[in-house]
């Protein structure tokens, strides 16, 4: 039996794993959207299933007014003292010299909650993870922000006592304990106390191409720190032929016979006909998603990983574990007939509620309340899935009379709000009732279809949408009918919807593609739209 990397496809950066028993649990950064935080459960590190999202009230998370790729970052699952702890950052300030965040810890006796309030902890850095020593003492752990224009910005690691009693940070033990190495951007930090020693996993060189994980060792909590001697431990940045990039961030785990694995950030590009492979490096539009890698320890016991350092796609599952599969989490096709969205659906910054739709008021649909445009901030209707193959096609259905412009429901694919593009129903001066296509490519906004808008029949209740994906490019296809469908010559560029795109004019990048459905009315009269049915049916290569 081998685990087949990428183990969690799609949008799941920043792994954070922990064992209970024979469970493992990884936690991965969901940024702006909502529910808060992913957690994924296997049984033999092979096959993972979504099991909840813990952050799910406006109590434990409000991200209203957040920036593109802000929210939760990097947040860290640990077991202790017979519950979970979940540690985890709200970043409100993303761009320029300012890192405003808050740091929050939430704990659960069951993984699926319920979740306690949130006790604030800091703002001092983001990518913070709890230490439970031995001795039952308890440290916070995390990179520190510098905002001053003439240090860097990354001033290392510090560490901050924990007192559970006060439940509360003790500032006057923190302490910068590890400054990384000349790579720079030092981030990520996890604590691990084994062979008399305590281990410090850090990640460097930022979440891109040039990303890797280092680590350093101390026989003191408090340092001084010596970092791993020869090769660093994971990075692919030298390896730019290697299936998995941007390797690094992420935790250590052992298993129940003693063997050690270690859960890691990774990416996977792909590259047009006529570009190299070096530069640029590559298209990541499936986001940021997570590997895992056999970890062994040499004599000096300092851990490498087997196989080499840029890590491998298939890698030895533990030894002794039966397989454990799954059966899906989300069906081909959702029909609504649930009382709440499926667990994959996600929406962006506030949660689903009566605000912004419904699944009762008419029954087998989702109900969408028209809010603000696809680059609001604040309030959208939005829900929509990730992205989780480079072959896929996604469809729905559309009950809509606009009755002006302003107004526009039906398939969307986004990556941030200057980022996207739409195929919906709206309304122009010429024909009523139209369907058109639009793209949001860094904050500049193309009506493909303009006059030549397709006029939708009256007797047409519900218009079908359907958008095709095949790994560099995808299109858009509509029907009157469900069964004759009509293909829009418009062929859009998948990059555009990478963190790789975004990068190269924006800060934020952080996230990942992803589809839905959506129901923009920003004159402010909350127009209702529903949808009969969501799609998502992902394709081998070879299919059309």
């Amino acid at each position: 039996m081998q685990i087949e990397n990428p183990v969690l496809k799609g949008f799941n950066p920043d792994p954070s794993i922990v064992r209970v028993d024979d469970t493992y649990y990884i936690a991965t950064s969901t940024f702006e959207w909502f529910p808060g935080v992913q957690i994924h459960e296997s049984k033999d590190l092979v096959n993972w299933r979504l099991i909840t999202h813990p952050l799910s009230t406006r109590t434990l998370l409000d991200m209203k007014g957040n920036k593109d790729s802000a929210g939760i970052w990097a947040p860290d699952l640990s077991y202790a003292d017979g519950k979970f702890w979940l540690v985890y950052t709200d970043v409100k300030v993303t761009e320029g010299a300012f890192k405003d965040m808050t740091n929050y810890l939430t704990t659960a006796e069951s993984i699926e909650g319920p979740w306690s309030d949130p006790i604030k902890l800091n703002g001092v850095g983001f990518d913070a993870s709890l230490f439970h020593d031995d001795n039952g003492k308890k440290y916070l752990v995390q990179m520190e922000w510098d905002h001053r224009e003439y240090r860097h910005p990354f001033n290392g690691i510090k560490l901050t006592e924990y007192s559970v009693e006060q439940q509360r940070l003790l500032p006057e033990t923190a302490k910068i304990i590890y400054k990384g190495t000349d790579v720079k951007l030092v981030e990520g930090p996890h604590i691990y106390k084994l062979f008399g020693y305590y281990y410090l996993f850090c990640a460097e060189g930022g979440t891109v191409y040039t990303h890797q994980e280092v680590v350093a060792r101390s026989a003191e909590l408090f340092g001084s720190y010596e970092t791993q001697p020869g090769d660093v431990f994971l990075t692919a940045f030298d390896s730019p032929d290697g299936e998995l990039q941007k390797c690094g961030h992420g935790s250590l785990v052992d298993t129940p016979s003693g063997e050690w694995y270690f859960a890691h950030l990774t990416g996977r590009p792909w590259h047009r006909e006529t570009e190299s492979i070096r530069d640029p490096r590559g298209w990541c539009t499936l986001g940021r998603e997570t590997a895992i890698q056999k970890v062994e320890w040499n004599e000096e016991k300092w851990p490498y990983i087997v196989g080499g350092k840029r890590g491998s796609r298939f890698v030895e599952a533990p030894k002794g574990c039966t397989e454990t599969k799954y059966a899906p989490t989300y069906p081909e096709t959702d029909h609504f007939d649930s009382a709440a969205l499926n667990i994959n659906f996600s929406t962006l910054r506030v949660p689903f509620d009566e605000r912004m739709g419904s699944l009762t008021e008419k029954p087998g649909n989702l109900r969408l309340f028209g809010k603000g445009s696809l680059t609001n901030e604040h309030e959208q209707s939005l829900v929509a899935r990730r992205w989780q193959s480079f072959y896929f096609d996604a469809q729905t259905a559309v009950a809509y009379s606009p009755y002006t412009f302003q107004q526009m429901a039906g398939l969307v694919n986004y990556y941030n709000t200057g980022h996207w593009s739409m195929i919906h129903v709206t309304w122009n001066e010429i024909n009523g009732r139209v369907i058109e296509v639009t793209q949001n490519d860094r904050g500049v906004l193309t009506s493909f279809l303009k006059d030549k808008a397709v006029k939708v029949p009256e007797h047409v209740e519900y218009v079908h949408f359907k958008a095709k994906v095949r790994k560099e490019t995808y299109t858009y296809a509509y029907s009157f009918d469900g069964e004759q469908w009509t293909d829009i010559d418009v062929t859009l560029d998948a990059a555009i919807l990478s963190d790789d795109y975004v990068v190269q004019s924006y800060g934020g990048f952080f996230t990942g593609a992803f589809v839905g459905m959506a129901n923009v009315d920003y004159s402010g009269y909350e127009l209702p739209a529903d949808f009969d049915y969501f799609t998502y049916k992902e394709l081998e290569n070879n299919e059309s």
